[in-house]
């Protein structure tokens, strides 16, 4: 073929591909537009329809047949209304095949509250359709899912009608709005593409008119230029092939020539700059090939990081909501699923069954075999409740598809099983039954028999309780009432049982009077330098010496006191009492950096730090000389009161520390954003540093994270020479424990602050 016919075919190659290209792009903004139209159309639609919220509500087929008839139209086909939870309420027109999709599958990856567009393509729900998409796939239509909002809460019961109204005419938040159920149409894409091509008719006649004009000026052009381009293209392919190393005369028009010349220029230059280009290439091959390395290296170490940070989240997460021990759900992921099943039982008029199970004399296990046996027993016990409980009595799941509990772990040798959905009140008897039974059988441990025996309350709902802590502390009540009635393992609760009562409202009272009758005490227990074994800081711990019960730790009034709203009182009282002693401290000349009080969220308030301030001044203490250990929760507080509460905190120069960090699923990034002075590493990480690789890789982890931080670190709870020696190998510089302290009144404190104290265990801990 000759240059000039090559020539042709490129520009009738590029016109018809410039003319396809202008075709599609207008057909597939014309196709998005119609489809567009048709979504906003059924969006106005379900959106301006009060009376469609309350028939999903009262689950009317007929007028929900009737309603759906407002979304037909040319392109839309079907209409369904679906509750919720995506099940089909009614069809417009009544076409089987219509519902028989995953709308599980069509909601993938959206929120209950996003519309969502997509169409089937070989059975598998694809992203929103395309112009080129319902061409090769008319057959199939496209499926539109449009929520349908209330402001009505519709968990009520009984709502009427004209309840929707209202609430459309008292304003409301976008937050407030909830989904009461979905609209589900189908566009027909064959009947899209009939209204596209309808719509881009003229410009199809015109673009068409337009290639065939350029395509003859085209042909025109290169008839004329054909002879010379011919000649001067068998020299450039001369050229270009190295057959000419010699300038050659070409005789023509001055274009002619001087595009002569110019190859003749190439000519003398080529074996030059080909000896270059063959150079360069080689240098650039060596680049690729190093950078290519250095790319696939860091890629490898990301993948590491992002595999590591995984790892940790999912660590953190299982720490947060199940316990160590057992790897049974805790308290916490207890109370939220206790929670939920029973506001849907509560919707479905069901019943539900809580035991309480709790391990008489496991103390003596303890105490004759070892604390390491008793976990091995709790864990034995945690596998058989599991294995003895059918799957019937399973607790319902919520549709987020989180892990269903049967048994949970409390905390010590408490257990609970949640029997949901029973037919009648003996039903959880018989369970009960079964797990006395099950537990019957002697457990092995370490060549050794061990023998358990349970006592197990049993409460109903909502016979009993309607809420979770309700439900809880009558279930508790009746296992209290088992260890006390000779001959019964398992007991219903009533009302006659809740004598407890009695007990909380005199502990009630008493601890209203604890700081004026001057029950109250704090004792300390000391950090430890690793380097020296000198004591550079102590943590202040409340302890209440109760006049007829003894001395009561603060994990059995702290709680009652928040409930009271009592906290504040306590915090207050620790406070001053905490600076008068630093204050005594100093009089005596011992030298104590500083002295650590934990701060509750209820009492982290503007309030405080006028407090703290007043209480630096009456005493004379320096500010960093007070330390003030705060929950990750209360760093995450959102409140502006709270943001500013710690900048005046740390404008004043108090010190303060994350406590039990680790244990609260929280983002990370707060400890860049807030005016953070240490870490307080949670005795759950130093407890299993030891115990597995896993807990000792996640120590670590945290370990670095607050080295690379910069933040100083205490390790709490350090009990055991081992979990010192791995701490210290990690590069912690403090350490807090019963491995060389527990918490004592300041009488005996002070002796511990003579210098290096603890030099010779450190050395013979090390050694």
């Amino acid at each position: 073929m000759t240059i000039a016919g090559k020539l042709n075919l490129i520009f009738l190659a590029a016109v018809l591909l410039l003319t396809s290209v202008l075709l599609s792009t207008a057909a597939g903004r014309e196709y998005q537009v119609q489809l567009h139209n048709n979504v906003l159309q059924a969006q106005m639609t379900a959106a301006s329809s009060i009376e469609l919220q309350v028939e999903i509500y009262g689950r009317d087929e007929q007028l929900l047949k009737s309603r759906l008839a407002d979304f037909l139209h040319a392109e839309v086909v079907t209409a369904i209304a679906r509750d919720s939870l995506g099940q089909v309420l009614a069809q417009a027109p009544d076409d089987k095949t219509a519902n028989a999709v995953d709308f599980r599958a069509l909601r993938a990856g959206l929120s209950p509250a996003e519309s969502g567009v997509s169409w089937f393509d070989g059975g598998t729900p694809s992203a929103e359709p395309g112009f080129w998409s319902g061409l090769f796939n008319q057959d199939s239509d496209v499926h539109v899912t449009l929520p349908v909002f209330s402001a009505v809460n519709p968990t009520e019961k009984d709502i009427q009608p004209l309840a929707f109204a209202a609430a459309l005419i008292v304003p409301q938040s976008v937050n407030s709005r909830v989904v009461m159920g979905y609209v589900h149409v189908l566009v027909s894409q064959a009947r899209l593409l009939d209204a596209t091509i309808s719509s881009i008719s003229g410009l199809i006649i015109f673009t068409t008119m337009f290639a065939l004009l350029i395509c003859a000026m085209v042909l025109f052009v290169s008839w004329q230029f054909g002879r010379s381009l011919t000649q001067l293209a068998k020299l450039a392919d001369d050229v270009s092939s190295g057959k000419l190393e010699a300038a050659v005369d070409i005789s023509g028009s001055a274009e002619i020539r001087e595009v002569a010349n110019v190859l003749n220029s190439v000519i003398g230059g080529l074996s030059r700059r080909k000896n270059e280009i063959e150079t360069d290439q080689r240098l650039l091959s060596m680049k690729v090939e190093e950078r290519t390395s250095q790319l696939s290296e860091r890629d490898e170490a990301l993948s590491k990081a992002v595999e590591e940070i995984s790892e940790t989240r999912t660590q953190l997460h299982q720490m947060e909501h199940y316990d160590s021990l057992t790897s049974l759900p805790n308290r916490s992921l207890f109370a939220e699923q206790l929670s939920l099943v029973l506001r849907l039982n509560e919707r479905n008029k069901s019943r539900l069954a809580l035991l309480v199970l709790n391990l008489d004399n496991f103390k003596r296990i303890n105490e004759s075999l070892g604390h390491a046996a008793g976990d091995e027993v709790l864990r034995e016990v945690g596998r058989r409740l599991s294995t003895c409980v059918r799957e019937s009595d399973i607790v319902a799941h919520n549709s987020d598809a989180e892990p269903r509990i049967e048994v949970s772990r409390l905390g010590g040798d408490e257990f609970t099983i949640i029997l949901n959905q029973l037919d009648s009140v003996e039903a959880a008897g018989e369970v009960a039954r079964r797990i006395i039974d099950s537990l019957a059988a002697p457990i092995q441990v370490e060549g050794r028999e061990a023998v358990v025996t349970p006592s197990i309350g049993i409460a109903n709902a909502p016979t009993d309780a309607q809420e979770v802590e309700g439900l809880l502390r009558a279930a508790t009540t009746a296992m209290q009432k088992v260890k006390l009635v000779t001959g019964e393992r398992f007991l219903f609760y009533s009302q006659d049982m809740d004598v407890s009562t009695i007990d909380r409202v005199r502990l009630e009272a008493d601890l209203r009077k604890a700081i004026a009758r001057e029950e109250l005490s704090l004792h300390y227990q000391p950090q430890v330098d690793t380097i020296n074994g000198s004591v550079v800081g102590a943590e202040a711990l409340l302890r209440w010496q109760h006049p007829e019960f003894g001395d009561l730790p603060p994990n059995q009034f702290i709680a009652m006191a928040e409930e009271m709203g009592y906290s504040d009182q306590l915090g207050d009282w620790v406070l001053e009492e905490a600076c008068k002693q630093l204050a005594a401290f100093a009089a005596k000349d011992l030298k104590l950096s500083r002295v650590a009080i934990n701060v509750a969220a209820p009492q982290f308030k503007p309030e405080l730090v006028q407090l703290i301030e007043a209480m630096l001044l009456k005493y004379d203490l320096e500010p960093s000389s007070l330390e003030l250990g705060l929950a990750q929760s209360t760093l995450m507080d959102k409140r502006t009161s709270v943001a500013q509460s710690l900048n005046a905190l740390k404008e004043l120069g108090v010190y303060l520390s994350v406590d039990d960090f680790g244990t609260s699923h929280e983002p990370l990034i707060y400890l860049t954003d807030l005016p953070i002075d240490e870490i307080k590493l949670d005795r759950r990480f130093v407890r299993s540093c030891v115990d597995s690789d896993g807990g000792a890789g996640l120590a670590a982890g945290i370990i670095a994270l607050a080295n690379s931080l910069k933040l100083p670190l205490v390790a709490e709870g350090v009990e055991t020479p081992e979990q010192y020696r791995f701490l210290t190998g990690q590069g912690v510089k403090i350490v807090q424990g019963y491995l060389f302290s527990k918490p004592v009144p300041a009488e005996e404190f002070q002796h511990l602050l003579a210098p290096w104290h603890f030099m010779e265990q450190v050395q013979s801990t090390l050694a």
